[in-house]
């Protein structure tokens, strides 16, 4: 068993960006907070199948060079070789919780 409180995790950039609350042995996950103008960048996965469930603010989700306006409460499942990126273009901040599976932390390919 393993316990974890997301308020002594600290997020890559400050108040914003990646926050992970669990990091292997079989998946990850974690909270991402983008600020107005911040996004993930856009990358790929070869083996990893990520989630994405969001819980505050409208984003636009991008897979394949698709794009779709995010609702809260909004979840995408991507398969691993999709391209993907969130691009918080709204006013306001967006929260999301993400679940990578299995847990390989280099399987990440920028595009």
């Amino acid at each position: 068993m393993e316990r974890v409180n997301e308020n002594e995790k600290e997020f890559r950039f400050q108040d914003s960006g990646p926050k992970y609350l669990f990091r292997g042995p079989k998946h990850e996950w974690g909270i991402i907070v983008f600020k107005p103008g911040q996004e993930l960048g856009a990358h790929f996965h070869d083996e990893v199948e990520e989630t994405f469930f969001f819980l505050e603010g409208e984003p636009k989700m991008v897979v394949d060079d698709a794009e779709y306006r995010v609702r809260e409460g909004d979840a995408f499942r991507i398969e691993p070789k999709e391209k993907h990126n969130i691009i918080n273009d709204s006013d306001s901040d967006t929260r999301i919780v993400f679940i990578k599976c299995p847990y390989l932390p280099k399987d990440k390919t920028a595009v």
